[in-house]
């Protein structure tokens, strides 16, 4: 019997390497058919998620970002795919998609590149380097946008709204979109956009087409008129009051017994007085439109308080949501109340005209004319079924990113898949010329980018591989803005088909993409903590 040979502390540290190896090989599967998922949605021609949740919600999108946010994704590799669709989505809105396509093609790569031998600290490294040249490369392609340039603008927006399911609708979302971010755009600040400033109210009814943009306040609820107040006034002085109208109550849970009528009237009495002493206050200052915040300590108004209201001639608008107080001060350009004693004139807001408008089955309060308008601005977003009416608000949320990216970083740069080509043209040509396994880890990183227009031509029921192979020659032959038209299944010029994106989009999708692949790569175990 052979006896076998001694091990020695390197065959050991080897068998080490191999849990380790298991290890990265494990997360890079669960994270790359995330990435798998969602391959499918990807571009105009891509296909639709049915999202059925525990709660029996049923959402259609092929927003990515919407699509793996739904999903129970319990492997914790694959959970970072789910958070890099998140973090491209707050910084630049769109491509949620095309990120997690691109680090599933360059998990691919790491994969082959470890069975090869390559040490995850080098591809790393070099992928990194990738990364810094191809946001150059990008940066070189790019053609620069004034905002002046209203066109430009709406092409950008329609390109994102394209690949959405309410793309028959961009020509009517994409200007939309554009006016609307161009209006809360700060003169003192011009380079930063907060979306929060451009309020979407969604109202069920009527189509997509009927989607408009209100210069002023809308509320998707009814005026107040139990007790037959008004529900239209002209040159209105509008308060947002914090406190209620209401008779007061123990700060403790108590119960008070009341044995005698007398006592009873006078409770009551007082009651009235206490309600009525408030509106007078109200009153005095011309405040003729009242705002009332939803209250969860007790009721914000009484039916007593109602009636008196009406005779007092105050329209009243009630339950507006505490997160809502921000923007309709800021718009109305005047300060909440909190204390019926701090009611002045001068925290009042004025616009011509408060109306109630019916609308579908349902009825809706305009706020227009406001004076000194705040830089905010209201979409009025309409559907006939509410997976519409969702699916409407996520692309137009995308359109308005795509335009506060322009803002931010005013270049444009051709889609179709013409930058993912060209990057991966130049970054192969550079790998050449680089020595060593950099060289080699760079042409990986080059090959994974076709991935875009290999998926592009795929989901349009095109050739991919004769569509790829075309692209690259086109572009061998220096033109750099060939790109796939999936309308005329041909290779055009993107640029001229008006199929333009954001160059902040691109980059972030390389730089994000990258990045965590290199987080992933770099996870030799995980270590589980009950």
């Amino acid at each position: 019997m052979a006896i076998p040979p001694h091990r020695s502390s390197k065959t050991e540290s080897y068998v080490d390497n191999k849990r380790k190896d298991d290890v990265r090989q494990a997360n890079i599967i669960a994270a790359r058919s995330v990435a798998n998922a969602v391959r499918t949605s990807l571009g105009p021609k891509g296909m639709d998620k049915m999202i059925s949740t525990s709660s029996d919600e049923v959402i259609i999108t092929n927003d990515g970002a919407t699509i793996l946010n739904k999903m129970k994704v319990l492997q914790p590799a694959a959970k970072m795919l789910v958070e890099l669709s998140k973090s491209q989505d707050s910084a630049a809105g769109d491509g949620t998609t095309t990120v997690v396509v691109i680090a599933g093609a360059l998990l691919e790569k790491c994969l082959l590149l470890l069975s090869h031998g390559i040490h995850p600290t080098v591809i790393s490294d070099s992928l990194y380097k990738a990364s810094v040249k191809a946001v150059d490369v990008l940066t070189a392609m790019a053609v620069p946008v004034e905002l002046s340039d209203r066109d430009s603008l709406v092409k950008s927006a329609s390109t994102s709204l394209n690949s959405k399911v309410v793309s028959q609708y961009s020509s009517l979302l994409a200007p939309l979109a554009v006016d609307s971010v161009l209006s809360v755009v700060d003169p003192a600040k011009p380079e930063m956009v907060d979306l929060r400033d451009v309020k979407i109210v969604k109202k069920l009814g009527g189509t997509v087409d009927d989607t408009e943009l209100v210069k002023g306040l809308v509320f998707d609820k009814k005026v107040s008129h139990a007790a037959g107040g008004p529900t239209r006034m002209e040159n209105a002085k509008i308060a947002v009051i914090q406190f209620q109208i209401s008779p007061p109550k123990t700060d403790i849970e108590q119960s008070i017994v009341v044995s005698d009528y007398s006592q009873m009237d006078r409770i009551l009495k007082e009651e009235r007085s206490y309600i009525l002493g408030m509106i007078k206050k109200i009153k005095a200052t011309g405040c003729n439109v009242l705002l009332i915040q939803k209250s969860i300590l007790r009721d914000a108004v009484t039916d007593l308080s109602l009636h008196y209201l009406a005779k007092a001639k105050i329209l009243v608008i009630k339950d507006v949501e505490r997160d809502e107080i921000e923007f309709i001060t800021k718009t109305l350009n005047c300060l909440p109340i909190a204390n019926i004693e701090h009611f002045r004139v001068e925290k009042l807001g004025y616009a011509d005209l408060v109306e109630e408008v019916s609308l579908g089955d349902g009825k809706i309060v305009k706020i227009s004319g406001i004076k000194d308008m705040g830089k905010t601005t209201t979409v009025l977003v309409r559907g006939s079924n509410l997976l519409v009416l969702d699916e409407a608000e996520r692309s137009l949320h995308d359109a308005l990113c795509v335009v506060r990216c322009l803002v931010a970083k005013r270049f444009l740069i051709a889609g179709g898949g013409a930058p993912e080509i060209e990057l991966s043209r130049q970054l192969g040509a550079w790998a050449k010329v680089l020595h060593g396994m950099e060289g080699y880890c760079i042409r990986a990183f080059a090959e994974a980018l076709e991935v875009i227009p290999y998926t592009l031509a795929e989901n349009a029921g095109l050739n991919p591989i004769a569509i790829v192979t075309e692209l690259r020659n086109r572009h061998a032959q220096g033109e750099i803005n060939a790109g796939i038209n999936v309308r005329k299944g041909q290779i055009t010029n993107i640029l001229e088909e008006n199929v333009v994106q954001p160059l902040l989009v691109s980059t972030s999708a390389i730089t994000l993409a990258t990045e965590c692949v290199r987080m992933i790569l770099k996870i030799d175990d995980i270590v589980t903590v009950r």
